[in-house]
């Protein structure tokens, strides 16, 4: 064996004769300096972002804010903290939220 690691894309792509193709017009570009500067997580939230993706925890929040003003009795105030438990497992640690008392409603629908 002549290489002390196994390179099985580079054997296929040698095989195939792709490694020696000259007509490579447009690859090779150079990224943006501003692609390289962030790290990866950074580079996927502005790709999602850019893209109209909502992670689920903040469509389940918007949800939850406006079942939240629709409110009229105790009954639907439960399957809402149904829905806030959800929320809480799925979240940040730091954007959890308790659960809502009926007295406490008027508060809950501003600070949603």
């Amino acid at each position: 064996m002549d290489r002390k690691y196994n390179d099985i894309i580079g054997d296929i792509l040698k095989d195939s004769g792709e490694m020696n193709r000259k007509d490579l017009n447009g690859m090779g570009k150079p990224l943006p300096k501003d692609y390289v500067k962030r790290d990866v997580l950074q580079n996927f939230q502005k790709i999602a972002k850019d893209a109209g993706y909502l992670p689920y925890w903040l469509k389940l929040q918007k949800e939850i804010a406006i079942q939240l003003q629709a409110v009229n009795n105790e009954k639907e105030l439960k399957k809402i903290n149904k829905r806030i438990k959800e929320y809480n497992r799925v979240c940040p640690p730091s954007m959890q939220r308790p659960t809502i008392e009926y007295e406490e409603l008027e508060k809950a629908k501003t600070n949603w």
